[in-house]
């Protein structure tokens, strides 16, 4: 359960750096469901809570506006994968409505503790570079009309992926599936509309005929 709970955060921190540790700070700090222990407590505290909203508010627009997107995401580069260690360490450690308590950070995968900062490093930089490589590519077919959708869509995938990471960890598997291909049908939907039909006055299926 806490590797379940840690990718699924981690995979949100991919999408959006500060969503998932916006929402476990507070699960921590008004509700029974999350406890985060000593270790990751700072979450909870309310300037970090504060700092955190107004980071996820300018994020929330910068990835709507194109080619503003694109440079967003060359700065968060290292912001999400850092998040996503952040995210699936915590998870190792604190107690959840889906999971249990790690009595032992150290004894998550048999591993030293370090080992779930770095593959929520790895699972967050893996969803961050198929983002940062695909939007590019997506606002060119569109000429732009793909940012705020995609980043729509991403947005409430991330809220969702973290709030199911932590109260029903076993679907995190079926959320990613889901979000992958709804955002594959997505692009390839955009990429659709964007394609130019038959030029006026001309057949579909062969060259207009000169009149002799």
């Amino acid at each position: 359960m806490d590797v379940l709970t840690g990718t699924g955060l981690a995979a949100s921190a991919g999408l959006n750096a500060y969503v998932p540790l916006l929402v476990l700070g507070l699960l921590d700090r008004f509700t029974q469901a999350v406890d985060l222990g000593p270790g990751s407590a700072w979450l909870s505290e309310t300037w970090v809570l504060v700092l955190l909203a107004v980071l996820l508010a300018v994020e929330v627009v910068a990835d709507k506006v194109p080619v503003v997107d694109s440079l967003n995401d060359l700065l968060q580069t290292f912001v999400r994968p850092t998040s996503g260690g952040i995210v699936f360490g915590s998870a190792a450690t604190a107690q959840t409505a889906g999971g249990g308590t790690a009595a032992d950070p150290a004894a998550l995968l048999s591993s030293p503790a370090w080992v779930p900062v770095a593959v929520g490093v790895v699972v967050a930089l893996v969803v961050h570079v198929t983002k940062t490589v695909s939007r590019p590519a997506a606002n060119t077919l569109t000429a732009g009309a793909a940012a705020p959708v995609a980043s729509t869509v991403e947005d409430v995938s991330a809220v969702t992926l973290s709030l199911v990471a932590v109260f029903l960890p076993l679907l995190v598997v079926v959320v990613l599936a889901a979000v992958a291909v709804l955002l594959f049908l997505l692009y390839r939907r955009l990429r659709r509309g964007r394609r130019p039909g038959p030029a006026p006055g001309r057949p579909r299926g062969g060259t207009a005929q000169r009149p002799r």
